[in-house]
């Protein structure tokens, strides 16, 4: 009888085991939602979490929730670094000097150490704001329902980050952006759950990507930061794929130049995604 009562409590736990390892690998409900579809709304992403916002800066959390405030439905890139003490955190660069008030490499602190500077803004004005934790993001987020795409640097690890949004349950909320077939391919490997935004800026990466193995559903195309023919977007829909053009820099100073309408023309040629540095004047023009 001891032995048929540790024998179940074993198969239990086994059970139990088993069910959180599925659980944990569901599939994101973003595979079926992202899917394309000709009726769905133009969708802006805001570059660096909000760029160019005087007393907000980049890749905030605060800036994020001011942002969030106005733009529904907006998804934000951000982009996410590791602290000296394995803390993943959100900096665009490898230093802090552009975007604190400190100086030195970001791998060289500690996070308690990085909580003794200010982030300042795009204008060099000090803010009271603090680099957030990524974990942190991820929970607001979550609550708020909002949609993260991920820019993961150079020297973190892709499952450290994939393992952090699992921990947050955040796998609905958080796409994985990759470069290159190669990080495409590594991602997925990582994280077949997942959405990724992949690198579709011609006819050649698109074939690459179509025959890579990695499923459709899980891809959402990033075309570069020119625009593609309205050809190209159609081929790229015909497989169910949704589109982002890289609108900042250049196509952002145009669409400024002509008072905001190109960021509607842009949306009725096929783009789906925009992503800006301009989110409040694409917003904006993509409503009117």
């Amino acid at each position: 009888m001891k032995y048929l009562l540790v024998f179940l409590l074993f198969l239990g736990l086994s059970c139990k085991s088993k069910s959180n390892k599925v659980e944990e690998n569901k599939p994101s409900v973003f595979l079926s939602t992202f899917a394309y579809s000709s009726n769905d709304s133009t969708i802006i992403s805001v570059h660096r979490g909000g760029k160019g916002l005087k007393k907000y800066p980049e890749n905030c959390l605060e800036t994020l929730q001011f942002i969030n405030d106005s733009i529904k439905g907006a998804i934000y890139e951000i982009d996410v670094a590791l602290t000296k003490d394995s803390l993943l955190v959100l900096m665009h660069d490898n230093a802090i000097n552009r975007t604190t008030t400190g100086n030195g490499k970001i791998s060289n602190f500690t996070y308690k150490e990085l909580l003794a500077y200010n982030l300042q803004d795009d204008f060099g004005n000090e803010t009271q704001f603090k680099i957030p934790l990524f974990k942190h993001v991820l929970q607001w987020a979550k609550k708020n329902n909002v949609i993260l795409t991920v820019d993961i640097k150079r020297g973190v690890s892709v499952k450290k980050v994939v393992n952090q949004i699992k921990e947050a349950q955040a796998q609905d909320i958080a796409v994985i952006i990759t470069y290159s077939l190669d990080q495409a391919t590594a991602a997925h490997k990582v994280a077949p759950e997942l959405l990724l935004s992949v690198s579709a800026r011609n006819e050649k990466e698109l074939d690459w990507l179509i025959h890579s193995g990695i499923p459709t559903k899980n891809m959402l195309a990033f075309t570069g930061t020119r625009l593609s023919s309205e050809t190209f977007y159609k081929k790229i829909h015909s497989y169910g794929i949704k589109t982002i053009l890289g609108t900042l820099g250049n196509l952002d100073k145009q669409a400024k130049a002509k008072n905001d309408s190109l960021y509607k023309v842009w949306a009725q040629m096929g783009v789906d995604i925009i992503a800006t540095d301009r989110p409040f004047d694409a917003y904006n023009a993509i409503m009117n």
